[in-house]
């Protein structure tokens, strides 16, 4: 039996395998066909819109639809990529849309029975059984009651859905891999990286202990914020296969009528839906990544309930502080600070290129300049920015991108409930407060500590390093070859980068020192008067290396 379900599987695969290489090679042979004027009548009437054929952006989303659910979702995050693909393709993918079938009840009720390991009534004393509440491409949405009479969902997974997902995700590493082979340019956008990283969160998203996790880390953020509700999960009942989590309702969130009539404020409700991102974004650095008005319901009091945590975005410390800088550069008016911070999310301390940057930063500012900072259009302004960098070949990590998408859909839903609202005029004083939070005196003395721990490290593992160095010199396994016409300038040279390095730690250790004194030390004066003269000394010995030169 195990044997039989195995070759089924093969075949399965094969299946799947000849199926996209079939529609993949209608779509070139479609591309010819289009580009060849005799031969265009012989494409294809799906095609063709009043005659005429459909454009290369609009064939592949055709495709790509046709392909099903793995490609549908690789589809919409390229489309959220400025950095992979042109906007005239990402606007066409934006459209991407995947209908499922829903299994059928038996075949559902049966899964959850396996994933429970027992009959459905130990646990359920009911479970909608006219039809699903949801069906997506992963798994499907059912509504039941506890024994104990809690209301809630159930998600339960497609079935063969993984493996389908992981011939799918091979297959499509396949076709990155032969571009680049193809085409030696796409190396620079590392399109192979991106499929292999698309895989990683798709098979994340896979596994709904990870939703419920979030779900979880949800409810402890908003647990003292009366506008949010997150909903309750029972984790006993959760499973990677299987979700099991409160039924929550309310209006929607895009309808202004419905809302109104039931007594909802619309522009509370908008500040609201703000105001519960920004808390993710700026004091957690964990954000839902797709909170569209249909992941979102207003309650009463415009209390705004989540759904759907399969999709989450974290941001580093320094991921944060950028966001923090182009705000208050934004604010300003100040090209350098948003310059500054482009390069803090890039990594790059160092730009040769820092003031061709700023230069269309500023230009971009001036394009702007006739709005006032709270009519802005917060969203594109960042989008723009991004965009500028990328001319750089600079690489933005990954959650900057799902941070732009919750931005810009959270935008979108406060624009829509509350025309006059202000995402700038709302997002500003989270900024400040991070900004504040990053040069408090516990923040500052935390960063002294690192340095000094890191030259503590320096002074500590120099002796090894060099002791390493010169046996592997000693048995030929460090093979360097320097041609100096002069040892003695040679000697001299590391003499005295040595004392350099040495004069600079101890400065270092001093200044230090000095500051740490001056926020704790009584009297504070003595460590002003040690930061004075470190600084006196550092100034003079600055001077003589420049007169040595």
């Amino acid at each position: 039996m195990f044997k039989i379900f195995h070759i089924r599987l093969s075949f399965l695969r094969l299946g799947r395998g000849l199926h996209i290489l079939a529609t993949l090679s209608g779509f070139f042979i479609v591309n010819w066909l289009s580009q060849n004027g005799a031969l265009r009548g012989l494409v294809p009437a799906r095609y063709k819109r009043n005659g005429l054929v459909l454009s290369m952006a609009e064939r592949l989303r055709l495709v790509i639809e046709e392909l099903g659910p793995t490609f549908v979702k690789f589809g919409q995050i390229l489309a959220d990529r400025p950095d992979i693909v042109s906007d005239k393709l990402r606007i066409e993918l934006k459209k991407l849309q995947s209908e499922v079938e829903p299994v059928s009840h038996n075949v559902a009720m049966k899964l959850i029975e396996e994933e429970l390991g027992a009959p459905l009534e130990r646990y359920f004393s009911s479970i909608s059984a006219d039809a699903c509440i949801g069906a997506a491409s992963i798994g499907q949405v059912y509504k039941a009651t506890l024994n104990t009479g809690e209301d809630v969902v159930i998600k339960i997974q497609r079935p063969d859905i993984q493996s389908k997902i992981e011939l799918d995700l091979h297959l499509l590493k396949y076709l990155a891999q032969q571009l680049v082979d193809e085409y030696p340019g796409l190396t620079a956008i590392d399109i192979v990286g991106f499929v292999d990283e698309f895989g990683e969160t798709l098979k994340m998203e896979m596994n709904y202990i990870n939703e419920a996790s979030n779900i979880v880390r949800f409810g402890e953020i908003f647990k003292t914020v009366p506008y949010c509700k997150i909903p309750k999960v029972y984790t006993e009942l959760c499973t990677p296969q299987m979700l099991v989590m409160e039924y929550v309702t309310g209006a929607p969130a895009d309808n202004v009528a419905q809302l109104a009539a039931q007594g909802l404020d619309p522009v509370q409700v908008a500040e609201n839906g703000i105001r519960i991102m920004l808390i993710m974004i700026f004091k957690n650095g964990f954000f839902h990544a797709d909170p569209h008005a249909g992941n979102l319901f207003v309650q009463p009091d415009n209390r705004i309930a989540l759904i759907d945590f399969g999709m989450v975005g974290t941001l580093k410390p320094s991921q944060m502080q950028f966001l923090a800088g182009f705000i208050l550069g934004l604010a300003t008016g100040n090209a350098n600070i948003i310059t500054d911070a482009l390069l803090t999310l890039c990594d790059k301390k160092f730009f040769a290129e820092k003031e061709d940057l700023q230069f269309y930063i500023h230009d971009m500012l001036t394009r702007h300049g006739s709005f006032q900072y709270e009519q802005m259009n917060f969203s594109q302004i960042l989008n723009e920015s991004i965009k500028i960098i990328l001319r750089y070949e600079l690489k933005i990590p990954a959650s900057i991108y799902l941070l732009l998408k919750a931005i810009a859909t959270i935008e979108k839903f406060g624009a829509q409930l509350a025309p006059g609202l202000s995402l700038p005029a709302i997002i500003r004083p989270y900024a400040e407060e991070l900004v504040k939070q990053r040069y408090s005196p516990a923040s500052i003395a935390g960063e002294i500590y690192d340095t000094i721990r890191d030259y503590g490290a320096l002074i500590r593992d120099f002796p090894n390093e060099i002791n390493e160095i010169l046996y592997k010199m000693k048995h030929g396994k460090l093979i360097h070859e320097i041609h100096m016409s002069d040892q003695a300038t040679l000697a001299r040279a590391a003499r005295s980068i040595g004392a350099s390095i040495s004069s600079v730690i101890l400065l270092a250790f001093l200044f230090a020192g000095g500051i740490i004194m001056s926020l704790w030390a009584q009297p504070a004066w003595i460590g002003h008067v040690m930061i004075g003269a470190t600084s006196l000394f550092a100034l003079g010995y600055l001077a003589r290396l420049m007169s040595k030169e």
